[in-house]
């Protein structure tokens, strides 16, 4: 089996993570930022020295395409993302993209030449963090959002994000969407504790869970908190103390798979010594059954409206993010079983239980993912951590897997395989 140079794909993730790097060890890269343009630029370096072909296009994506002996064929997608969390880690992401260029340049030492091209795509904004919703690129590619919808989300500053595009030198002239692929993968870290617990190295990824968003925005009356008593108060804070342990029950009862967060809450005016007037507030559910998260769906709409009211409290509840569950295709998840296999690297199948970029790419081409292990199952933090030996065996999963979709024009594989050793 063709092996990569672990060394050079782990001396490039540690250089990467300098760019937004944080005292705590994790970076800080957050879409269309004066970070990420670092990041991006960095990665293009890289690519180009690989004799890479470079195009971005209307949304900021970058593709990086190695040539085929049929350049007239669709390609092999290899893809993730750079952006990061504000304290996010060294590895989320940025392996997937970073194990693509320690391909190119494994087929270049080995003097390679693969049947058709095979290209690394760089999705931008697929965090989330910033500009809201998240995978919003490989949204646009897959025809999930339009280019104009994309460009009008804003961050919290009230910036768009095509005015970042712009900004940063990222808005490219290249049309978004219509490159046809054979097959796409993913490598990623777990961001979950299953593969460490149970000892396995390499994850294959059979499906995503499905993820509902929404916006929860409760209205009182803002006061001051002296002379208020507290029967007269119209108070949200008091309000989601009574909302708060029934939407978490939820979790409970559609156990084991049901997971339930509240990720923001931001009382206005947010001032020590008066009621607040109105509460915002991020809720996200998930899970692998579209049938049950339409459930949770309304379960959770029923708690809402059941408490609209109370306390003198209005509330409204607004999703603004549907990902239903996704199956990927079979045929990219043999590759990716055959490869482990005969790499002789323990796995088990796994469905993710994060929402990314393969999500949308999958419904217009064949597409898996690869996991491996995140110490503790940490992701979305800077203690995130990943073995070398598990970043390597990843990467020679996909190496192959990419390999047995793109085949090999070079007839002696008894000399590769000798100078892959």
């Amino acid at each position: 089996m063709i092996k990569v140079n672990g060394d050079r794909l782990w001396k490039r993730l540690m250089e990467m993570s300098k760019i937004g790097g944080t005292a705590k060890g994790g970076v800080c890269r957050v879409a269309l930022t004066d970070e990420d343009k670092q990041g991006r630029d960095l990665f293009i370096k890289w690519a180009k020295e690989t004799g890479c072909n470079i195009d971005i296009d209307k949304i900021g994506n970058i593709y990086a395409t190695r040539p085929g002996k049929d350049n007239s064929k669709p390609s092999i997608m290899i893809g993730s993302h750079l952006d990061s969390q504000p304290t996010g880690g060294k590895f989320d992401g940025v392996l997937g993209v970073l194990a693509g260029l320690e391909i190119m340049d494994t087929l270049n030492d080995l003097n390679i030449v693969t049947e058709i091209p095979v290209e690394i795509v760089s999705w931008t904004n697929e965090e989330g963090a910033r500009f809201s919703p998240a995978m919003i690129a490989s949204g646009v590619f897959s025809g999930d959002f339009s280019l104009d919808y994309a460009y009008e989300r804003t961050d919290k500053e009230g910036k768009t994000l095509g005015e970042e595009l712009e900004r940063i030198g990222y808005k490219g002239s290249m049309e978004v969407g219509n490159r046809p692929y054979k097959a796409t993968f993913e490598l990623h870290i777990e961001q979950g504790p299953i593969l460490e617990a149970k000892n396995k190295s390499v994850g294959i990824v059979t499906g995503v869970q499905g993820i509902r968003w929404y916006d929860l925005v409760l209205n009182g009356k803002e006061t001051h908190a002296g002379p208020s008593p507290m029967e007269y108060r119209k108070d949200p804070v008091k309000a989601l103390t009574e909302i708060l342990p029934q939407i978490y029950r939820l979790a409970e009862i559609y156990s084991p798979d049901a997971k339930v967060t509240v990720g923001y809450i931001d009382a206005i005016p947010g001032v020590r010594n008066t009621v607040p007037g109105s509460l915002t507030m991020a809720i996200d559910l998930r899970h692998p059954d579209e049938t049950v998260l339409s459930m949770l769906d309304k379960d959770l709409e029923h708690i809402i409206t059941s408490h609209d009211g109370k306390l003198g409290v209005t509330s409204t509840l607004k999703e603004i993010w549907y990902s239903p569950p996704v199956k990927f295709s079979k045929e990219c998840i043999d590759a990716v079983k055959n490869a482990a296999h005969d790499l002789k690297i323990p796995t088990m199948e796994i469905v993710s239980g994060a929402g990314h970029d393969a999500v949308y790419v999958s419904k217009v081409a064949p597409t898996s993912m690869i996991f491996i292990p995140c110490k503790e199952g940490l992701s979305h933090n800077e203690m995130e951590s990943a073995k070398k030996v598990d970043v390597i065996n990843g990467t020679n999963v996909l190496l192959n897997a990419v390999l047995q979709m793109a085949g090999i024009e070079v007839l002696n594989n008894e000399e590769i395989l000798n100078k892959s050793k």
